[in-house]
Order: structure tokens, then sequence, then C-alpha cells
């Protein structure tokens, strides 16, 4: 059963920056995609970031130019790296990976928390 940890959430002040983790265990299989999502209160579970093979990557047009995404080229960890976060993007952090077969796996969140 692939398990995913995340780490690195906490409380930081506006304009600060974060760096969360994220590793699969469980398998040695590669992920096709991982990435991270996030929910607020109130709100929907919305993507972040997303990276695949090449690496490709996506994000979301909220964090563009503040959240970079990267993965580690040999393991199977991904991490996001948060610049210049605002109050809006407080929030639970999700870990996702997808595998063969549209298997997809989530982590059990981590908190962020942008205020003074």
């Amino acid at each position: 059963q692939v398990q995913l940890a995340e780490s690195g959430g906490g409380l930081v002040q506006p304009g600060g920056s974060l760096r969360l983790s994220c590793s699969a265990s469980g398998t040695h299989l590669i992920p096709n995609v991982m990435g991270w999502y996030r929910q607020a209160p109130g709100k929907e579970r919305e993507l972040v970031a997303t990276i695949v093979h090449g690496p490709y990557t996506n994000y979301a047009e909220s964090v563009k130019g503040r959240f970079a995404i990267s993965k580690h080229l040999t393991k199977n960890e991904v991490y996001l790296q948060m610049n210049s976060l605002t109050p809006e993007d407080t929030a639970v952090y999700y870990c996702y990976a997808r595998y063969a077969y549209s298997r997809e796996y989530w982590g059990q969140g981590t908190q962020v928390t942008v205020d003074q």
C-alpha cells in the first residue's frame, strides 16, 4: 500500500516562505504524477501544482511566480517551495501521487497558516 507523508507546514508571517516535502513509501514504482493540492476552511480542495516526468510542471494561477514544485531525481519525493506567502494561502496542503492504471493516493495533509 502506497503511503504519502508530508512535512514542512507551519505558521509563517505574510511575505514569508515555507518548503513542503512529501515522501512516497510502500512501493518501488515511480508515480506518473506527483503534486500538491490544498483545502482552505469552507472551500473545495484545489490544485496547487503538479509535476510529471520531463519534468513538466503545472501551477494554479494564484501561485504562479511564487511557488515552485520539484521532484527528487531518484527518490519518490516531491517538494513545494512557497514564497511571498499571503493569508489567502492558508490551508491544509495535501500531497498527491498517481501511478499506472490511474491509482491515486493522498497524504494526510499538513497545515500552512499565514498570519501575523
